[in-house]
């Protein structure tokens, strides 16, 4: 019975049973120690699962990404176009995100007995990154560039906090296979792909107990930081309801103003049209949370619906499904800073920096599926030190946020790939087909 409800619901439904669970034991005065014991462990372990399989997720994705480039001569041009665009679109979402975060401040909204219940929880964290901060500030200025550079790729796997060195030797990795004889290349790459696709069967794996680890994390979350005031429990559920709509008004922002003016810059059509073109793309992607999953119906709605040849969208899109996250880019920067402001926490403008640099390359490597976006997290709160045990904050409504940022990336991916083909004079005169039931421009 349990595997016919869709696992949106089922972890909606984990959410709403963990908050009352915990709101429960705190109201009635029972003593937190089952919840610790017994029930907290369950989302260590989903936590865990999700940090296991961060280095092969990335490694695998980001060389089949860019090996799947093709012909570097061939498609220079076009493929500069689409990796340059989606770059933009990206640095321009999670900087938006970090704009509308530090406003907003969603997570400063705690009381402060609240936030140093948080910080207790991840004291450790929190003193171990105190430390790394005092020996950043002696650093050289181009430190950072230096650590991109892993000395030994094998260590740098080891630790997700090293994981721009695991991106930066993948994209190296996929840039060599593109350039050595097929016969040699094929095999490596058939691996990778291989590999790729047990990983996010693993993810697969791991989303099934995504509802029990969502009620753990929320149920021991409101015990632990209630703590003998139940009124904190509310206050963090109110920041939440904050944090929530930022990133929901972050995602509407680049749907309704960011990509419009992308395409009135660069074509003629208009973007109600292009809206109504790509609607059963966005819907399914609402429904699956899943970019990959959406891409036939996304590459078969530009191409019958906008006219985009089907040499531009069977390059542009898969790619985009693979490197260009636009929306889980904004939740990345919006959540990191939020956790840090929750758990008392002031990032330097460098941090953030480095957010809009590792949310950037990470989308690069993220796979279109769901849950995928949380693990990227992951390592972009360790890039700048912020406890990786924080996403126990944003989780609950994770799956929620989700359906929307999949949205966004999926009309990101359809705007640039509209863009690209108008660009390359592919577009039937830039204009929507005529034989669709939209009203061309003239």
């Amino acid at each position: 019975m349990l595997k016919k409800i869709p696992l949106h619901t089922q972890i909606i439904a984990g959410l709403v049973l963990g908050l009352i669970f915990g709101l429960v034991i705190v109201q009635a005065g029972f003593s937190p120690d089952f919840t610790i014991n017994y029930i907290k462990p369950i989302g260590t372990i989903f936590i865990n699962a999700l940090k296991m399989i961060a280095v092969p997720l990335v490694l695998a994705s980001l060389i089949v990404g860019v090996s799947n480039l093709g012909d570097i001569s061939k498609l220079s041009r076009i493929g500069g176009k689409t990796i340059v665009t989606y770059l933009i679109t990206t640095i321009l979402a999670v900087s938006l995100g970090l704009l509308l975060v530090n406003v907003f401040q969603p997570g400063k909204s705690l009381p402060q007995e609240t936030r140093e219940n948080l910080m207790a929880l991840y004291d450790d964290a929190v003193d171990t990154r105190t430390s790394q901060a005092e020996k950043f500030k002696e650093q050289s200025p181009l430190q950072p560039l230096v650590d991109i550079v892993p000395e030994n790729i094998f260590k740098a796997a080891a630790d997700n906090a090293s994981m721009l060195q695991v991106v930066f030797f993948a994209i190296i990795v996929g840039i060599a296979l593109l350039q050595i004889p097929k016969t040699k290349a094929t095999p490596v790459i058939a691996f990778f792909d291989g590999l790729n696709d047990v990983i996010i069967q693993i993810v697969g794996y791991i989303m099934m107990i995504a509802p029990y680890g969502v009620f753990a994390l929320m149920a021991s979350l409101i015990v632990e930081i209630a703590g003998d005031n139940p009124e904190s429990a509310v206050q963090l559920l109110l920041a939440l309801l904050k944090y929530s709509l930022v990133v929901v008004g972050g995602l509407l922002i680049m749907m309704m103003v960011v990509y419009p003016l992308i395409l009135k810059s660069f074509t003629k059509i208009k973007y109600l049209d292009f809206f109504r073109a790509i609607r059963p793309a966005q819907l399914l992607a609402f429904s699956t949370s899943s970019s990959s999953a959406t891409l036939p119906v996304t590459m078969k709605q530009v191409e019958e619906e906008l006219g985009v040849s089907e040499e531009v969208s069977s390059f542009v899109l898969p790619l985009g499904a693979t490197i260009n996250m636009d929306g889980t880019s904004l939740y990345q920067g919006v959540a990191a800073v939020f956790i840090a402001q929750a758990l008392g926490m002031d990032l330097t403008i460098t941090q953030q920096l480095m957010i809009v640099l590792t949310a950037t390359l990470a989308s690069i490597g993220s796979a279109g599926v769901p849950g995928a976006g949380l693990i990227m997290l992951i390592i972009v709160l360790e890039s700048i030190n912020v406890p990786a045990a924080g996403i126990a904050l944003i989780i609950a409504p994770d799956r929620i946020l989700d359906m929307f940022r999949t949205v966004v990336n999926v009309t990101g991916d359809a705007t640039v790939c509209t863009l690209v083909a108008s660009t390359e004079g592919e577009l039937p005169d830039g204009l929507i087909r005529k034989a669709n039931p939209f009203t061309p421009n003239e």
